[in-house]
Formats: structure tokens, sequence, C-alpha cells
């Protein structure tokens, strides 16, 4: 083998990241020599191997084993067959109707008609049953076919076959540019065009924003609501409840540029790595909202950008920090192609997040402290159960039912205790009395700082890590139960099986123990959404018609 036939071979074999149009490589001899085994692995599979062999699988096969080796889970290797849905997800941005759907009964359902989309446009409505698009029936298709179905070039038509209230009709949308609503509100607008409402206050001037993921153009999105939010208050806002639980993160710039929309001087975030210089982000002067309170809500599931905004913002002394200690991704990715794979690309990670306090944000497997923590006294933990709950709420509210009357809606979103009970949510509901107290005193609350000691954080994440290895032991031994029954010959009809329908939701009722008798021996509530698996992990079985 030449030495140009083995460059060929090894940049076809791993590929490399290029950064603008210059390729620079130095290859040593021990480069070369690292890969000389993979190269002879290959040939001797090519020559000798009983089967035919696919090239492509094998070399994408042996990246992802390169990569599987760095034991990080934020370092991927995206094929050219996955080109399309990653940068999708990285845009937010797609061509077609502008609608969630999902299989229900075996059809494809509107669930959710998306703002200014096509698909509202066009008069869709929540519930509308997709019988068929242009014609071929969605029965039996999964959801991923019927996207591909609804999917296309802009400006083209597809009719959608609707079944809504026992009657037929075809619905023409014309495709579109879709740009997911990564702004939220607390409400819609339900009895004018769908918006959402961001003035949840209007008596104190406060305002709400969520941010479900950082993608691009989020700074403006997030200033134009609470410049829409202070027109209705028709005042300067006297406080914002900026929303980031659940939110995985996204774009590093966008991040940056929202903490300094709320930041007049400071340090935002720095960044370092191996082969990359420390950079530093600086707050500039000059914005509108530099100076007005902010409640920041975060959860477990805040990570990457959402935790350099609340970081940033805590650390500056520019916000209380509500709910509960963030994820902990604290890495910084690079999308590069890979120029001798056209299409593929690698996100690699190459810099670690520092907050200005100078504390990293990401969690390793040893690590005690990482992401950004509670301010003392607005620690407020839930439970599984309860975020289920919550978040079952919040997406009910979600979705554009247009035609409501508004005489009939009875929400009291300025009221902390009805947030906590309507809407089943005590963190929000702590950051709303936080941020009225700020509105009518000028300064935050008092509280209990005892409530997010070191002590008591460690002890809420102990109770969700022994809480996920006592579902994985159930689930292992389930597992070694089945493979019993099988090995064993037991009769199927004596395998576990479903007590409900799975999208029956049973948290907050009640379940009753009899003995043998039938006589009560315990009236338990339900507060795990998890009960089923337990239930079948116990050996327990529906009883039947005859059963006595």
């Amino acid at each position: 083998m030449t030495r140009r036939t083995r460059e060929l071979s090894l940049f076809s074999l791993l590929g490399v990241a290029v950064v603008g149009s210059t390729l620079a490589i130095v290859q040593s001899q021990s480069d070369y020599a690292f890969f000389d085994p993979m190269i002879d692995v290959k040939a001797m599979i090519d020559r000798l191997y009983v089967h035919d062999v696919d090239s492509d699988a094998l070399q994408t096969a042996a990246i992802q084993g390169l990569i599987d080796a760095l034991d990080d889970p934020h370092t991927i290797y995206i094929p050219p067959a996955d080109a399309s849905e990653f940068n999708k997800s990285l845009s937010g941005e797609y061509v077609g109707i502008g609608s969630e759907v999902s299989l229900r009964d075996g059809w494809l359902t509107i669930m959710n008609p998306m703002d200014d989309s096509p698909s509202l446009a066009a008069g869709l409505r929540p519930d509308d049953q997709v019988r068929a698009i242009d014609g071929q029936s969605t029965q039996g298709l999964s959801v991923e076919n019927c996207i591909a179905l609804l999917q296309g070039k802009p400006n083209t038509p597809v009719v959608l076959t609707i079944q809504r209230a026992g009657e037929t009709l075809d619905v023409t949308v014309i495709r579109d540019h879709i740009k997911t609503r990564d702004v939220q509100g607390f409400a819609r607008n339900l009895a004018g065009d769908g918006r959402w409402r961001f003035l949840i206050d209007p008596q104190h001037a406060i305002a709400y924003v969520r941010i479900a993921r950082f993608t691009d153009r989020i700074t403006d999105e997030v200033k134009a609501a609470l410049d829409e939010a202070k027109i209705e208050a028709n005042r300067d806002l006297a406080g914002v409840i900026l929303d980031m639980r659940d939110d995985p993160g996204g774009r590093l710039d966008e991040a940056i540029r929202l903490a300094d929309l709320f930041l007049e001087s400071g340090i935002i975030v720095s960044t370092r790595g191996r082969q990359q210089p420390e950079a530093v982000a600086h707050a500039t002067p000059g914005d509108s909202y530099e100076r007005v309170p902010l409640a920041v809500l975060i959860n477990a599931r805040s990570a990457s950008a959402s935790e350099i905004v609340a970081g940033a913002l805590a650390d500056n002394d520019r916000a209380i920090i509500v709910g509960t200690r963030s994820f902990g991704k604290g890495s910084v990715q690079s999308v590069r192609p890979i120029p001798t794979k056209p299409g593929a690309f690698l996100k690699i990670t190459e810099q670690l997040y520092y907050l200005p306090s100078g504390r990293c944000l990401d969690r390793t497997p040893d690590a005690t402290v990482w992401g950004v923590d509670p301010t003392p006294g607005y620690f407020v933990p839930i439970d599984d159960a309860q975020d289920f709950e919550r978040r079952i709420v919040r997406r009910q509210r979600e979705i554009i039912r247009l035609g409501t009357n508004a005489d009939t809606v009875t929400d009291d979103w300025a009221s902390p205790q009805w947030i906590a009970e309507a809407i089943k949510d005590p963190q929000l509901s702590m950051a709303m009395q936080a941020t009225q107290s700020h509105a009518a005193t000028g300064s935050w609350p008092e509280v209990d700082a005892s409530r997010v000691a070191p002590d008591a954080i460690q002890a809420d994440e102990i109770a969700r890590l022994m809480l996920r290895r006592d579902r994985i032991e159930r689930e292992l031994d389930r597992v070694l139960r089945q493979l019993s029954a099988l090995d064993a010959g037991i009769n199927h009809s004596t395998a576990p099986r479903d007590l409900w329908d799975d999208e029956l939701s049973v948290a907050g009722g009640t379940l009753i123990v009899k003995d043998a008798r039938g006589e009560p021996v315990a009236t338990l509530r339900i507060n795990n959404p998890n009960l089923e698996l337990w239930l079948l992990e116990a050996g327990v079985e529906p009883i039947t018609d005859g059963d006595s």
C-alpha cells in the first residue's frame, strides 16, 4: 500500500474536522501506526469474511467506536442520513404544516396547531383525526411516516381528510417554513387569536416568560414578549419571572445574548479547553431590562444554555433562583463537517463552561457540586408525581383552542395560592409570591435559608438516585422472572400484562387494599404515576368476572 493510498484510506475511515476553508493536518508516523491495525482488519474482512460486507456500515461502526471510547454522551457522529434531522433540531426550522401530532386509536391526530402555522390558518383544530394525507390512509402508519407525508417543499398543498365530531371533510394546507415557538407565556389568549399572554400580574406589572430551548433569535423573542407585557401594563415592569425549567439548552451565543439583556456589566460565562484558549464573555450596558427584578425558575432538567443564563444572573446578583439544582451539562460542543464524508458531521466536546464565580457547571460521576443551585430559601423540591401532574396541566394549557368564551375563564394567575392548587406548580407559586413582594417593597422577602442548605440539595439528589436505582432493580428482577418463566416453559397466560390503559394517569387517585375476606385494610393515596409497574412486579393480577 502506497503512502497516498494509505492517506485516502485513513481519511475515509475517520474523517477530519475542519473549521473554515483551511485544512492543516500534520500526520506523524505514530498517527499512521495507530490506524495500521484497523486497516489490516478491514483488509482481512474484505478478503476472508464468509458473507459480503457493507463497507459504509463498517466505516460508521469504526467512527462510532472511537467516539464511544471517549465515554462522553455529548460527542456524537452524525452520518449523512441523519444530517437533515440534526440541522432541524439545531435551528428549530423545517418545512411542513406546523402541527404537533400523535397516534390515537390507530389514526394520526392533531394535538395542537402551532402559532402562526399553516395548520392554524387552514382551520385545523386539536383532536382532529387525520384519516388520510393526499388520499393515503394514515391507519397503520407510524408517526414518522405520517410526518414524512406532511413535510415537503414550501408553498405546495397537502390535502388532509379530517374526521371531526362525526363529520368528514377535506382540508387543504399550504406547506411553509415552520419556526417552532420556543418563547412561551403563561396562558393562551383563547378568546382572541390564541397567542401567548405574558403579563401574568397586571396589578403589580409582573411578566412571565418561558424558554423551551435556546434556538436562534431567542433573545429577540424574549425582548419582544417583555415589550408586549410592558405595553399592556402601561408602565415599566416591576418584575419578570423567567422560566427555564425543562430547557435542555441550545445555542451558546443566544445564552450570552439573553444574559446580557438583563446585565449591565460583569462576566457572563467563561470557557476553557485543552486545545482552546480561555474565552470570557462580558456583559455590555445599554439594554432596557438591566434593572428589572428577576426570578428565574430551574429544575433538574435545566441544562447547558439555561444553566449559563441562570448562573450568570445569580452570580451577578441580578436574580433569585427558584426550584431545584440544575442538570449540570457544562460542556461546549462544536459541530464540524467531515470533509471526506460529504454531509457527515462530528459534534465534539471542546471546552467546559465556568460561571463568573469560577464554578464548573459540568457534572461528573464523582461530583458533589455541579450546575446552578437555588438561592438560599428558594429551594422548592417536588417529587416525580407532582412534577408529572404539573407538566400535564401545562401541556393542556399549551393547546390552542380558539373561540373560548372569556367569561367562562376563571383563572387567577396573580394568586400564588391558585397557582399552587389549580396549576399544581409550587415552584411558580413561590416565584410569584417573591416577585410580588419585591414589587410592593423594593426588596426580596426574607425566607428560611435552611431550605437550601447543601445538605437539603444533596438529600434530594440522593433520594432521586435511590428511586432510580430501585426502578432499575425492579425492572431487572422483572426481566429475570420473565426469562425464568420462559426457560421453565410456563404458560404465556401467566406472564405479566397490563392492568389498565397506558394512557390513563392514576396519580392523585386512591388504592384500596382488602384482605382475603374482602375487608378493607388500607386506603392509600397514589402519588407516583408508575404504580402499574410496581403492582405487576408484586405479582398482582386483575379480578375478572366470576373470580372470588
